[in-house]
């Protein structure tokens, strides 16, 4: 069984291209914004996903189109890769800290997307060509979830330092996607029979 999919998507503000290997493969992160970038490489390597991902935004207006369309684009392209999700865990959980920092994250490839994120950094602005808002965290992962029809809490524990605290919940996130897609079964995890 071959978990992958690719999409594009293009409107008047972003041009995007991103492909999943659910099972493993290179990553590859090019947004234009050097921290998103980095935090969309922990997702696929702490993930155990392949991940490609390139975009083109409007980045002389504002870095936020650019990060919800990746989100929307790579949550629809992670939903196909999933499948009808035969034989997945489905539910996960993981906390993994980065220094002082400390996010927890619960999630279910429910079909059902519902974002609880109780994440609150101190909000400085993560310098960077160009800086990047910690503030688009939040879009990127409503956007994400939303495509892939995912519920997903993610609450921050502790943490004092922004750029911690924003790898510690990508990097959290992606442990639990790697354990929720794994497969231990061929049933579809549901009552329902369907998810």
């Amino acid at each position: 069984m071959t978990r992958t999919a690719s999409r594009s998507r293009t409107t008047k503000e972003t041009s995007i291209d991103v492909s999943v290997d659910l099972d493993g493969g290179p990553v590859s992160c090019s947004t234009g914004l050097p921290f998103f970038d980095h935090m969309l490489d922990q997702l696929g390597r702490h993930g155990g996903f392949g991940l490609k991902v390139n975009a083109v935004g409007d980045l002389e207006i504002d870095a936020h189109h650019t990060v919800e369309d990746v989100g929307i684009a790579l949550g629809a392209c992670f939903g196909e890769a999933l499948g009808d999700k035969a034989g997945v865990r489905r539910f996960a959980t993981a906390a993994c800290p980065l220094d002082e920092a400390l996010v927890e994250v619960a999630l279910d490839l429910s079909g059902r997307p519902f974002l609880v994120y109780e994440i609150d950094p101190p909000g400085e602005i993560i310098h960077g060509d160009p800086p990047f808002d910690p503030q688009l965290v939040e879009e990127f992962w409503r956007a994400f979830i939303t495509s892939a029809g995912i519920t997903l809490h993610q609450v921050m524990v502790r943490g004092r330092n922004t750029h911690h605290i924003i790898e510690s919940a990508f990097k959290s996130t992606a442990r639990a996607l790697r354990d929720a897609v794994r497969i231990e079964g061929s049933e579809v995890p549901s009552t329902k029979g369907v998810l």
